[in-house]
């Protein structure tokens, strides 16, 4: 596909978005209010007892390893192949497609950027915190577990906490965030708790996460999406920021389609003929003239001297600049190619002449 065309689209896209510059009046951006703040704190109190339970190996660990013995996959194995679906529904890739598609059409229909770069947000928040405290803890999962009633931790692995968990709450839980209406936003928390609730729990039945994982994983995507308003002035600078560079490549467009005759008057410069090609592009109006003045030197060389005036060069009566001699149109000349020589013998008591040749 070629630039212009990709420009074009994008353009198609933009214009769409731009019809509506302010956000309409009933999508109010979530503010840092005190009952988000008191949600925050007992969050962040709550993650932080898990991961001390876990470190110091608690009843916590011991409950992990009693759900492992009791295997929920074997008590309940009609649901098996049932929960195997319903737990891409935590996978990152296939939420963050579905997700980012019904966004995408939200930003096109309401004339803003700010859902699908809120997402953005949200998933690169979810990657840095809960990737950092899956490398540094290491724990390994039920499956490669070593040592019963040990918390197997700083053991190479990367499952506490769990990220199907988190991402099912944060991923569904942001279609509650930027809710527009209140009943929405009720409703879509409802719809994202019970999905995320599901696939934790479903991570524990099929035995690929401990139920600290699943636990640590809640709170670990609830404590992000309490934090978003922290990062509402972000997504603003960037929704700014991305329509700027819109405005930039619109200007290149504009000057690339500008300059578009020029580059085609240019390319007979590329082919053959050198000079005379210069000459048709630099002065076009120097060749339907070349004619008449080739037909005027003829017309003079037919007066004899001394029975009218002698003409004067071409050059002189045109209303046109002075032109170099590698600008000046090519004449046949006609007569002797040799000027006159004052400074010869012989020339020197002659008469004069004519200028265009005798």
């Amino acid at each position: 596909m070629r630039t212009d065309q990709i420009l074009t689209r994008l353009e198609r896209v933009f214009a769409r978005l731009d019809r509506e510059p302010e956000r309409p009046a009933h999508l109010q951006t979530p503010q840092m209010s005190r009952h988000r703040v008191v949600l925050l704190g007992s969050t962040l109190a709550f993650y932080l007892a898990i991961v001390v339970a876990v470190l110091t190996t608690s009843w916590l660990v011991r409950l992990d390893w009693q759900v492992m013995f009791f295997r929920p996959y074997e008590q309940w194995p009609q649901v098996h192949a049932f929960l195997d679906y319903l737990v891409v529904l935590g996978q990152r890739g296939p939420t963050a497609v579905m997700v980012a598609a019904w966004l995408g059409w939200r930003s096109w229909r309401q004339h803003t950027l700010r859902p699908l770069i809120a997402l953005g947000v949200a998933l690169l928040l979810l990657n840095i915190t809960v990737g950092s405290v899956k490398l540094g803890l290491g724990r390994l999962g039920p499956h490669y577990a070593t040592q019963i009633g040990s918390a197997e931790l700083f053991a190479g692995g990367d499952i506490f906490p769990s990220g199907h968990t988190a991402n099912a709450v944060v991923t569904w839980g942001i279609l509650a965030y930027l809710a527009s209406t209140v009943v929405t936003r009720r409703v879509l928390s409802v719809v994202s708790a019970v999905v995320s609730l599901s696939v934790g729990a479903t991570t524990v039945y099929l035995g690929t996460h401990w139920v600290s994982d699943v636990l640590l994983g809640w709170s670990a995507g609830l404590l992000i999406l309490l934090a978003l308003p922290w990062f509402e002035p972000l997504i603003a600078r960037t929704e700014a920021y991305v329509f700027e560079l819109r405005e930039l490549l619109r200007r290149r467009a504009e000057t690339g389609r500008m300059s578009a005759p020029v580059a085609t008057a240019l390319m007979p410069l590329l082919s053959a003929g050198g000079k005379w090609q210069l000459q048709r592009v630099v002065d076009p109006v120097a060749e339907p003239s070349s004619a008449p003045a080739a037909g005027a030197a003829q017309t003079t060389q037919a007066v004899p001297a001394g029975h009218g005036p002698a003409p004067r060069p071409a050059a002189i009566l045109s209303s046109r600049p002075h032109l170099i001699r590698s600008e000046r149109t090519p004449v046949t000349p006609v007569g002797s190619r040799r000027p006159a020589h004052t400074d010869r013998p012989a020339a020197r008591g002659a008469a004069a002449r004519p200028v265009a040749g005798g």
